[in-house]
């Protein structure tokens, strides 16, 4: 099994669809090991996007960031990195073909909706900053035939 990190940003929140979205995750059978709503401070998020940093849109993305609570979340699945990101879809919009998250719910690229890890490293790097190990709670269930 793999794990992976998943942020969804303010404007899930804002627009009442955080349900939905998460739903996406589990109909594809990824299983919730750990979930929080929070605020993010400057700090965390600067981390967090730090590979970003000295592009153009990077305050812009921080600015949204910082700009209301957060849904933060360890999934974990088959391939889970690459099953993510496939449900998110491209980051700029253009690409987003309707199906994935972003294609069917983001509005504009810099207010994507949804942070999905690009690679085990980010993972385990992205978990570390937003979980403690106490926080996660890996299960197991009989339905994986189902799924």
């Amino acid at each position: 099994m793999e794990r992976t990190f998943v942020m969804l940003k303010p404007g899930v929140l804002q627009r009442r669809i955080a349900g939905e979205v998460i739903t996406r995750f589990e109909r594809k059978g990824l299983r919730i090991i750990a979930l929080k709503l929070l605020r993010i401070d400057k700090t965390t998020a600067e981390t967090h996007y730090a590979e970003h940093r000295g592009k153009d849109f990077y305050e812009k993305l921080l600015e949204y960031t910082l700009s209301g609570p957060v849904i933060a979340m360890i999934l974990e699945g088959e391939e889970a990195v690459s099953v993510v990101r496939r449900l998110a879809g491209p980051t700029n919009l253009g690409d987003s073909l309707p199906g994935t998250i972003r294609g069917d719910y983001a509005a504009r690229t810099r207010l994507n909706i949804v942070h999905a890890s690009d690679s085990p490293g980010s993972v385990e790097r992205e978990i570390d900053l937003f979980f403690r190990p106490g926080e996660i709670c890996a299960w197991e269930d009989g339905n994986q035939e189902w799924f």
